[in-house]
């Protein structure tokens, strides 16, 4: 069946997309598949319960706990990230959200103010709320 299918667009797949041309499609295709993995509307829920009292309900650190602490939450509005907790060279990717709300950002040599969530989200919590973090930037 596949041949006769490119057999009627008169051309075969191979000669459209070759090897590395259809590699670099799947890959892109993964990469932004992993990037957008989480759900940025439960994201918000979680965000509100757990994390806007720090970072505030529009993510600029302003939260009522956060107006409090030195240092003042991050501003995800501004989105500037600084720890490569990843230690992949990008301060900010998901994988290093991922650490920093999992661990806490003093195991990357942050805050203590920013406690660790991993005992108290899941996984598939915690790729919710970086995928709502993303929403803030301006």
């Amino acid at each position: 069946m596949s041949r006769g299918i490119h057999q009627s667009f008169g051309m075969r797949f191979s000669r459209v997309a070759g090897g590395g041309t259809l590699a670099a499609l799947i890959a892109v295709g993964l990469v932004t598949a992993a990037h957008a993995a989480g759900d940025a509307a439960k994201g918000k829920v979680i965000f509100t319960t757990n994390c806007a009292s720090c970072h505030g309900e529009g993510g600029k650190g302003d939260g009522p706990v956060g107006a409090a602490l030195n240092p003042h939450p991050r501003d995800f509005t501004e989105a500037k990230f600084k720890f490569d907790a990843a230690k992949d060279g990008k301060p900010g990717s998901d994988a290093a959200l991922t650490n920093v709300i999992k661990n806490g950002a003093a195991a990357y040599g942050g805050s203590p103010l920013m406690a660790p969530w991993g005992g108290t989200l899941s996984d598939a919590d915690i790729q919710n709320v970086i995928a709502y973090i993303r929403t803030f930037k301006k």
